[in-house]
Formats: structure tokens, sequence, C-alpha cells
């Protein structure tokens, strides 16, 4: 026989009681995340709208950080969306409650909204683990937190990729005390739905990456360099906020502020998008590598990373990337191909998909959909 937890962690979201289920969905967030949450969450925030169910947004100041200037991506959705942004509200009430990243309250001892649900959902956009099995934060505490602020018939954790997933898994099975958060079985994975540029029928060896400013999200100046050297045509790195203010100089490097320069202009730029994050650091869904397969370029990543995309990157270590954009540079037809598989793994991530799960998981019927 099964473990209760294991059961109930293979078992999805269904509606509760009989009767056509409640459906209303009320999302917590810090909207200030500058990077992959903020536009994750915008995105699926977008695809929820077209559902015909009711829709609520609060914002969470958490001492992650300061003011209240939320994320223009997201800014920008919840205009065109019609909705109202509810800061630091004292009770969510909804028939299923959905909060995006609990390491924004990495730094609090506690929380402040308390929340009434049939199921709490906690999408789990960072890794729980970092590569070797250090925690990326203080799990426990952040979801200890939400824990005795919430009244819930069922409590989930959410991994929006297979290796996240492993994570959330091995925090689990070494955490006792968190058996009464189960996991989903399906991924709630990163919407996906970027316009699809075709490829460079001669690629030249231009090459880029683009991130927010953070330490973790970079490799090693030596693996920098390995990956963009001044044989190279063009090394754009969009996103080097603290490589400029620490004044570091490459001759062979072009180091663009986060922001400093429209995404789509920088893709025209490159045709290789080249990147490795901290060996300490992992992506947990890579969105920025996704937005680079749709603007047709060929991505190089560490295995770990590229195991998401399912044979959409290549990967390889950066003492390889020179071999790599070799290949592909003598090779156009074969980087045709790469980025047509690309582009083709991205069709797993539609907004049209999200829904589907989305509608399993909140007890919406297909015909209900607006």
């Amino acid at each position: 026989m099964r473990a209760k937890s294991e059961s109930r962690r293979e078992t999805f979201l269904r509606p509760s009681g009989g009767g056509k289920p409640g459906s209303s969905v009320s999302y917590v967030i810090d909207p200030r995340f500058p990077g992959g949450t903020s536009s994750a969450f915008a995105s699926e925030l977008k695809a929820v709208r077209e559902l015909d169910i009711p829709v609520t947004v609060h914002a969470v100041s958490s001492r992650m950080f300061k003011g209240r200037e939320i994320a223009p991506v997201l800014q920008d959705t919840m205009q065109k969306a019609r909705l109202t942004l509810n800061w630091d509200p004292e009770v969510v009430s909804a028939d299923r409650v959905v909060l995006q990243n609990p390491a924004f309250l990495k730094f609090d001892d506690s929380f402040g909204p308390r929340i009434l649900a049939r199921d709490l959902i906690v999408v789990t956009h960072e890794n729980f683990l970092r590569p070797g099995g250090g925690l990326s934060f203080d799990v426990a505490s952040c979801l200890d937190l939400i824990d005795r602020n919430s009244l819930a018939i069922r409590k989930w954790l959410s991994p929006i990729s297979a290796s996240n997933r492993r994570t959330v898994l091995d925090w689990k099975s070494r955490s006792p005390g968190h058996d009464h958060w189960s996991v989903l079985d399906t991924d709630w994975f990163n919407i996906c739905d970027f316009a699809l540029e075709p490829p460079v029928a001669r690629p030249r060896d231009r090459r880029g990456r683009h991130s927010r400013a953070g330490n973790e999200k970079f490799p090693t100046l030596a693996d920098l360099d390995a990956c963009f050297p001044a044989t190279a045509e063009v090394n754009v790195l969009l996103g080097a906020d603290n490589f400029l203010a620490d004044g570091l100089r490459r001759r062979h490097w072009q180091m663009v502020p986060f922001r400093g320069m429209p995404v789509s202009r920088f893709f025209e730029t490159i045709d290789f998008h080249v990147y490795f994050t901290s060996p300490t650091w992992r992506e947990s869904f890579g969105r920025v590598l996704a937005e680079a397969m749709a603007a047709g370029k060929v991505v190089i990543t560490d295995p770990a990373t590229a195991v998401t995309f399912k044979g959409g990157a290549v990967s390889c270590q950066p003492s390889e990337v020179n071999e790599a954009v070799g290949h592909f540079i003598r090779h156009p037809c074969k980087y045709r191909e790469q980025v047509t598989r690309s582009q083709q793994v991205l069709q797993e991530f539609t907004a049209d998909r999200f829904r589907q799960m989305f509608q399993r998981m909140a007890g919406v019927p297909a015909e209900d959909a607006a």
C-alpha cells in the first residue's frame, strides 16, 4: 500500500464536494521581483484571465525589496487586464489561493495576510536546494510562516520543472514535520508563448547572454572568458550591472545594464545565447533561454539547465563552447535544425496547455472557459 503522502502527491487537484465546483482564484505575490518570477506570473495572469473565473491579485510587502515599484512587465499586464493590486491585505479568501515564490519571505519573521481557501498552492519558482544539496534559502521558515497564517483543506507545493521538482521532493524527504504539504504531480510551468522568429541562414560568431544582475546568475570570470573570447565577432552581456560597478574591463565585451537595451535589440545582435550560472546555483526553469529559442537563436548551457528543454538547448561545459559554436558556424543546416528543434519544444509551454492544466486544477470544465 502506498504511503498517504505519496498517494496525495500523485492525485491532482479535483473539484471538492458535489455540484459545480467553486473556481475563484486569488494570487499572492511580492510583485517587485525584477526577473523571471514577475515575467512568468504576468504571462500566467494573462492566460488565466481568459477563463470565466473570478481572479484577484494581492501584493505582500516583504523585506526582500524596498519601495512599491512593481516589475514593469507585471504593471503592464495588470493595466491591460484591468486588475487592481491589493497591497498587504488582512485576509485573502478564495476557492484556490496561489502564492508565487515563497522565497520572497526569506528575510521576514512574519507573514501578514490570513489565507482562507479550499486549496492553497505555493508555486516553487526557486529551487529548494542548490547543486550539492545545500539549502537555497530557509525553505522551512518561509513555508511555516505561510502555514501558520493559512486555513486550507489542502496545501500544495507546485514545482515549475522536472529539475525544480527534484529539489522540492529531496527537501521534503529530509524535512520531517512538513508532510501536510503535498506536491502536485504536474509542473506549474512558465508560459512561453513568444513570437517565433526564423533562424539566420548563415550564423556568425556573435554571442551574448541576458539575465538580471545578480552574482548567482553568472559563472566564474574564468568561465565567462571561455564563453566570450576575444576571437568572437560579438560578445554582448546584458545585465552586467555588477561588472560595470566593479570597473571590470574587457575590450571585447559589450557590457550593458539590466534593462539597458531592449531585449529584441539584444537578440538582433547575436546568433548564440551562451548561458551559464554560478556553480552553486541553478535555474529552476530558465525563462530567458526560452526567449532566446523563440528569437531563433541556438542556446548553449549546462546539462542540468538544458534538461528542462528536452534537446532544445545544447548542453556542454564552458570549455566546450568554442567547439560548439564552431560546429554550427561550419554547418549552417545544423544550426537551423537546432533552432527548429528548440521551437518545437516550446510548444509544450503554451498558454493553451497552461489553461488546460489550470482548468483541471481549479475544477473548471472546458466548456466554461471564456
